[in-house]
């Protein structure tokens, strides 16, 4: 079997220039011309995972098919390779501390003095190499979290530099991605601030072998070669990723930009054949030029940061494409949704999803979202804690169980028809402690799940404690809201819907986290189908 080889992105000048996108677009073109590839993030904060961050803090936590809480750019290598990943793809410097340290307590370091170097950098490419045990990927991306220059990457950039010493220039290559910005004073782009940040990496030790520059003016030969002389990298290696529409624009411009023949060269790899893009470039052309548009509301109470639902906003993209539709989001917070005034805030909808979260905040405009669209025969789509909020509508207004809530919110309410597992119920640590990951669903026939799913078992993944409570199951499924889809091993709801009602589907599950650009996932698929005819009758 052929070597492993490994590419690490990096980051300098500022954060969010999008590392991740430059990372999972490569790896689309090199998968495209016949290689496997897998890409990994490692994290500098010192947070174990991302479950128990604030999503204003991190965006939204993704989850793996293994249950792992990670970072929300494995959401883009995902729906970029359609590929899954899994708990070696992302990596904390919490998790690596704490392997240490545990290691250190079992006295596996036989009562030598515990450093930075080697035993934290020796674990960082333990679990750098770990995602290509066993030789199943010809390319590894690896991309470091932060900028370089932050004092908590730097056990990360050592770590790269070792590996490129002991794997050799062919094995092991290093892209940076910087930001050339445009002054509109002078008229100029300035690459002062990439220069300044190649210093830094060369500091570290690290020479970078390909430089991405973030623009939003087309660079001119004139920069190109100036970058180049500079920061010391070949001229065709000086990449130019200009602002785009879409991010799924991103690998095509790679592409053009020849970023996955350069990386192939300096890795001593043959091209193989052209890229097959053709389904790629299928997806472009019908999010570029829809036939119709609908309008669909996100209610939720982290909507100032769209990064919060970012794999529920790709997810209606994504649908949207395959239904050749342009998808209008409009984010509305729960908080500002009352009774009163849900006619004039939800009225111009064509469909309504309600998001996830956690805690009482904004639960019960989530619930008058809920009623709203189930009154109105607008398409609805409730994720997790939207699906309990529709269980929770239904419960107090059809079945007139007064105070019907979760015991999240209210664990003294007479009628709790959304309540904690059993198993969960002495737990009191918040990391990790939830149902997460995959599990299976058997969706009944003659239902909107089964119309858009097509069989009769699936495997969604979870993040959640509270679950439908069984106990009124017959008096739900007696007067209008059914379990579609159960799981098999526990009997637990996964899917509730209202027969009567357009298209009225509650998941317990996140079916977002599965949506991908060649496989959009059926439920979106079908919601912005429903909310399409819902506009023409």
């Amino acid at each position: 079997m052929a070597e492993v080889k490994f590419i690490f992105v990096t980051g300098g000048v500022t954060s969010s220039l999008g590392k991740g996108i430059i990372s999972a677009s490569l790896a689309k073109l090199l998968q495209a011309r016949g290689y496997s590839v897998t890409i990994q993030k490692l994290d500098p904060y010192i947070n174990v995972d991302p479950g128990t961050l604030n999503p204003y803090e991190h965006g939204e936590c993704y989850v793996t098919l293994d249950g792992a809480e990670t970072d929300l750019d494995l959401g883009h290598y995902e729906r970029f390779l359609n590929v899954p990943t899994s708990q070696a793809n992302n990596i904390t410097t919490g998790r690596i501390y704490q392997t240490v340290i545990n290691k250190e307590r079992r006295g596996d370091y036989l009562g030598k003095t515990v450093q930075v170097i080697p035993h934290i950098t020796d674990e960082i490419k333990r679990r750098i190499k770990l995602v290509s045990a066993g030789n199943k990927f010809d390319i590894v991306i690896t991309e470091i979290g932060g900028t370089v220059g932050d004092i908590e990457s730097l056990p990360y950039i050592e770590s790269v530099r070792q590996l490129k010493w002991e794997m050799g220039s062919h094995n092991c290559l290093v892209i940076h991605l910087t930001l050339v910005p445009y002054l509109s004073a002078s008229g100029e782009l300035k690459t002062k601030p990439t220069q300044h940040s190649v210093k830094a990496l060369l500091e570290a030790g690290i020479q970078p072998d390909i430089l991405v520059l973030r623009t939003v003016k087309n660079l001119t030969p004139d920069v190109r070669r100036k970058v180049a002389l500079f920061c010391n990298v070949e001229e065709n290696a000086v990449i130019e990723s200009v602002d785009v529409s879409t991010i799924y624009e991103v690998p095509l411009k790679m592409l053009d930009e020849k970023l996955d023949q350069t990386v192939l060269r300096k890795l001593e790899l043959s091209l193989k054949s052209e890229p097959q893009l053709s389904e790629w470039r299928d997806f472009l052309h019908k999010l570029r030029n829809p036939k119709t548009s609908t309008r669909i509301g996100i209610v939720g109470k982290y909507v100032e940061l769209a990064d919060a639902y970012k794999s529920i906003h790709e997810s209606l993209i994504h649908s949207g494409a395959m239904n050749e539709c342009h998808v209008n989001i409009q984010y509305i917070h729960s908080e500002d949704i009352t009774e009163t005034n849900a006619p004039v805030i939800l009225g111009d909808l064509d469909g309504i999803l309600v998001a996830p979260g956690f805690g009482s905040r904004g639960i019960e405009g989530k619930i008058h979202a809920a009623k709203f669209a189930r009154e109105n025969n607008i398409p609805f789509l409730g994720i997790c804690l939207g699906m309990q909020c529709a269980v929770i509508e239904f419960a107090r207004n059809i079945l007139n169980f007064e105070g019907a809530h979760s015991t999240e919110m209210d664990h003294k309410t007479k009628y709790p028809v959304i309540d904690l597992m059993e198993e969960q119920k002495r737990v009191t640590d918040k990391g990790g402690t939830m149902r997460l990951g995959g599990y299976r669903c058997k969706i009944s026939g003659g239902t909107k799940a089964f119309e858009a799913y097509g069989k009769t078992e699936v495997i969604e993944r979870h993040r959640h404690r509270y679950e439908f409570n069984n106990l009124y199951l017959e008096d739900f499924s007696k007067n209008g809201m059914i379990p579609a889809g159960i799981n098999p091993e526990s009997n637990l709801v996964e899917i509730v819907e209202i027969p009567d009602h357009k298209w009225f589907v509650g998941v317990q599950f996140h079916p977002e986290y599965s949506s991908t650009v060649l496989n959009p996932h059926p439920l979106f698929v079908s919601f912005i189908r429903a909310s399409i005819i819902g506009k023409t009758g």
